[in-house]
């Protein structure tokens, strides 16, 4: 068995290898994250939780995602990109579960921080070998990045199938709601399997050949030369959380069918994965801040749409184009990195973007439920969203590609 990623398997094509590793993006945020927002609502309505606890659950998912993410280079360096991908899936799928059992909410916010942590390895690991298969098709790294993040859109349209049909068929069950996160814990679980036969047909770089290992040797990155996109990233993180985290609990609040809600979400999926092929040649083309800019711009759109109108065609348009769109923006900063540096610093870029990410998650869902307990409700919550996605595109379009070569 080969022990270098930049000559895959031949027997493995480089997509297939893609799409087996995309599942990594559907367990850390297709379902651990943004499942919980079909779940919010009928969480908060037993719970009777206000919007910032709510909102709080997922900020404590992404204070745990932060965590992982300041450990993740360690880890790898220890235990080996691959191997931490699939025991970061495995404890992810551990705690995804463990949210079934608990109905006080510490112990829920322990559940979720934890999940948090395990998703990060799992994110920034998949990451990693995502761009290391851009390394050797390099004509189609863009695809091969956005497959990877597109896989959170399987995660996504599998739990709007999913969720919906446990809560139905839980209805008269004390707590259902805990029915749904032990499904999604065994849906997770079945994706880890995929995973894991990834990690066998792209083995870890030998010690010395990683860029984990490399890292350890080059020069830091300095945070002033991606000052603008970590910025813009950062306000991104903060605005779309606060639409995946409240725009099923606005949408509800409209009058929204639990058929409708289905399919605005699996809606939301597929356009997820499809984006993988939409933006390809921009993440390809600029080595710059452009595309981060143009699709944060995108993003603040789609989110205000439903505080706009809440009828049902525009709230469909507004789950397509935040769908077809927003994990396009994580695939942008990736392809920033490959762009401006050699594979030797590329886990010290990826990691510093993944913490203002982390960072602005952190903030995003408690403020967006604390505006939305206010005057206004979560109309007024989504708007400050898309105010913080607009002031990160000013930010991203100021971002220059680096002057020395890569």
């Amino acid at each position: 068995m080969s022990t270098t990623l930049t000559s895959p398997v031949p027997s493995q094509p480089v997509l297939r290898l893609a799409f087996a590793l995309s599942m990594g993006a559907a367990v850390s945020l297709g379902i651990t994250r943004f499942a919980y927002g079909l779940l919010l609502p009928p969480m908060r309505a037993d719970l009777g939780w206000s919007y910032a606890l709510a909102g709080g659950m997922n900020t404590a998912n992404a204070v745990g995602y932060l965590i992982g993410a300041l450990i993740t280079p360690a880890l790898m360096r220890r235990f080996g990109v691959t191997r931490l991908l699939v025991w970061g899936a495995v404890l992810a799928s551990v705690f995804m579960a463990g949210s079934g059992f608990v109905t006080a909410a510490p112990a829920l916010l322990l559940q979720r921080l934890l999940a948090g942590v395990a998703s990060a390895w799992v994110f920034v690991a998949g990451g990693l070998l995502a761009a290391r298969l851009g390394e050797a098709g390099s004509s189609r790294s863009g695809l091969l990045l956005g497959i990877y993040y597109g896989g959170t859109g399987f995660g996504i349209a599998l739990s709007a199938l999913l969720v919906p049909q446990v809560l139905r068929a839980a209805a008269d069950v004390p707590h259902g709601w805990t029915w749904a996160w032990w499904a999604l814990a065994v849906a997770s679980a079945a994706a880890t399997f995929l995973l894991a036969w990834a990690g066998r047909a792209m083995p870890d770089r030998p010690a010395h050949a990683s860029p984990a290992a490399a890292s350890t040797h080059a020069p830091p990155v300095a945070l002033r030369r991606f000052g603008w996109a970590l910025a813009g990233y950062a306000l991104f993180g903060m605005g779309y959380i606060g639409y995946m985290t409240f725009v099923i609990a606005l949408l509800r609040e409209q009058g929204a069918s639990a058929g409708f809600v289905t399919l605005f979400y699996a809606l939301l999926g597929v356009a997820c994965v499809a984006s993988s092929r939409l933006w390809a040649g921009l993440l390809d083309r600029y080595r710059g801040g452009q595309p981060q800019a143009l699709l944060n711009g995108l993003l603040g759109v789609a989110t205000l749409l439903p505080v706009l109108s809440p009828s049902a065609p525009v709230a469909l348009v507004s789950g397509v184009l935040f769908g077809g769109v927003f994990l396009s923006v994580v695939a942008s900063t990736t392809a920033l990195v490959r762009h401006n540096l050699p594979p030797a610093r590329w886990v010290q870029g990826i990691s510093m973007f993944t913490i203002v990410f982390a960072a602005g998650q952190i903030v995003g869902p408690t403020v967006t439920g604390w505006i939305s307990d206010g005057a206004g409700g979560l109309a007024r919550g989504l708007v400050a969203s898309a105010i913080a996605l607009w002031m990160g595109a000013v930010l991203a379009s100021r971002q220059h590609a680096l002057q020395e070569a890569p």
